[in-house]
């Protein structure tokens, strides 16, 4: 009893402190320039707590509820996407969240139980605090990477995506979120062990890992000054359109056409300064709730007219669907209009050009094996997509190349990366990123500005403008070092017409991938936690 007690004695306070650092990720109720100091405390808290713990027991119910706190209060927003709009019942709904949130808390508990096996004692010269400290950020960057990885991956909520406004943002173009991440984690790990230590019988030298991350942050400043792209081509003007349809309407017959039809009036709407006409109009993931061949070609020539009225390029998103022998083939899509195209040529999917959804969202897009019954509790419509290719063209428009994402793809920066390499077959990198996204689905969450930071971390690691187009927001124009250019406010009907100067250059990221941190992590874990630990084993012996 008096073990289970000690054990819950680390369960409540992290339970606290992992809701606190679940607020850290996006601003409101925050102050954006809160969040990296609020997560950085926090997560140093856990840490601390970590080596403090004298049994297992402890530091792996303090990780669980941390976790659990963390996922339950940090994307509370599924709750709303299964109840309200897929029609589970409020309790199975909170019960899915709650399963949902232990099973991602299961990631902290394992990293926390790596850094612990490797890091027995936290006491010791400043070397070995160094070293725990290292081992501590390793084992958490690498379950925060098989996290985003395992079964197709769950990687928000990432520690980085909270430090997209702070002193480790640089790191992101050189290792990616999870170089940033790393370095969170180790300054998070060391501010742990200073307090751990700071005692009248610690030595001075004790202090010296705090100035390893001092240096760590600020060479993240010095990299975040360094430029890594050039303008490519001349800058042009673009409309991102939100209309804020309800989820409830979109798939309603009766309310379809609506939605349909207030983003025609968008997309034909006069810009506010005739110098300032958009030659790229975007619009929102699936605005044509239905698929292709289903309209008439009445409705298809009317968008080829309001291309050919505006002298643009229409990018708009739509569900697809081709019959392949027997069975239908359905993808969610972004495919391109202008005053060239052919509405029959629209039916018969005979595009100028397509884009189509390849990183799929586990039962909203694709049914995993054997749960098919969960499916059957929620009201979810065109819910079992076809993937497409993980690198597909990009969009030639004049002098720049839009590589477009849909929705859920740009929390993956390696899959994104993918579309800004130049590539053999499918011809030069992207100059220009687009995400199209509905995110109806969740209200007016947190979800919509946890979004926007993840995108902006892919704009820093990529040094690409990024372009939202969103039904209920955020959308937005943001620049290719992450600042936020233009935003509509979130709920609201509106046109955002930008002026975007596409961009060249690749950054170590994106030459380079996750591997150098994966790697780099595995053996610190192998390595130099191997030594600490046999050091350790023949002290105590």
């Amino acid at each position: 009893m008096t073990a289970q007690r000690s054990a819950f004695s680390y369960f409540l306070p992290l339970f606290g402190i992992g809701a606190l650092h679940a607020i850290s990720f996006a601003p409101d109720p925050l102050p954006l320039h809160f969040l990296p100091f609020v997560q950085l405390i926090t997560l140093a808290c856990l840490a601390f707590y970590s080596f403090k713990a004298a049994r297992a027991s402890q530091f792996v119910w303090g990780a669980f509820g941390f976790g659990l706190a963390n996922f339950g209060v940090g994307i509370y927003w599924l709750h709303i996407s299964m109840h309200q709009y897929g029609g589970m019942p409020f309790l199975l709904a909170a019960v899915a969240v709650v399963l949902f949130a232990g099973l991602m808390a299961l990631y902290y508990v394992v990293a926390i139980a790596l850094a612990r096996f490797f890091t027995p004692h936290a006491h010791g010269a400043w070397q070995q605090q160094l070293a725990a400290a290292a081992i501590w950020a390793s084992a958490w960057t690498l379950l925060e990477w098989v996290r985003g990885t395992f079964l197709t991956g769950f990687p928000w909520l990432n520690i980085a995506y909270a430090h997209v406004d702070s002193m480790f943002t640089g790191w992101a173009t050189i290792l990616g979120v999870y170089g940033v991440a790393w370095w969170v984690a180790f300054t998070a790990a060391v501010m742990a062990l200073f307090a751990l230590n700071t005692h009248k019988h610690a030595p001075k030298s004790h202090s010296f890992p705090l100035g390893i991350a001092l240096l760590s942050a600020l060479a993240g400043i010095l990299l975040g000054g360094i430029q890594w792209h050039q303008p490519h081509g001349d800058p042009f003007y673009v409309r991102l359109a939100q209309g804020n349809i309800d989820q409830q309407m979109k798939f309603d017959p009766a309310h379809l056409q609506d939605g349909v039809d207030l983003y025609k009036q968008l997309a034909a709407a006069a810009p506010k300064d005739p110098e300032a006409s958009p030659a790229l109009i975007i619009l929102p993931e699936t605005i044509i709730p239905l698929f292709q061949h289903q309209w008439q070609l009445d409705f298809w020539q009317e968008w080829i007219d309001i291309a050919k009225q505006q002298q643009a390029t229409i990018l708009l998103g739509a569900p697809l669907y081709a019959q392949q022998g027997e069975r239908g083939v359905y993808t969610n899509s972004v495919i391109s209009i202008d005053e060239n195209s052919n509405p029959t040529a629209i039916q018969q999917l005979q595009l100028d050009y397509r884009y189509d959804k390849h990183h799929l969202v586990p039962f909203g897009e694709f049914i995993p094996p054997g749960f098919h019954w969960f499916l059957e509790l929620l009201h979810i419509p065109l819910g079992d997509f076809n993937r497409g290719a993980t690198r597909q063209a990009n969009l030639a428009l004049d002098q720049q190349y839009i590589g477009p994402d849909i929705c859920y793809e740009d929390v993956f920066g390696e899959e994104i990366i993918q579309s800004v390499r130049p590539h053999a077959d499918h011809g030069e990198g992207a100059t220009v990123l687009i995400n199209i996204s509905n995110l109806a689905w969740f209200g007016d969450t947190w979800a919509l500005r946890q979004h926007l930071q993840i995108a902006r971390m892919r704009s820093i690691e990529t040094a690409r403008p990024m372009l939202r187009a969103t039904n209920t927001g955020a959308t937005a124009a943001i620049f290719p070092t992450g600042e936020i250019q233009a935003l509509l406010p979130t709920h609201t009907v509106g046109i955002l017409d930008v002026e975007v100067q596409g961009t060249q250059g690749l950054t170590p990221y994106v030459q380079l991938g996750n591997w150098p941190v994966v790697l780099w992590s595995l053996l610190v874990l192998l390595i130099t936690g191997r030594i600490l630990r046999s050091a350790s084993q023949r002290s105590s012996s």
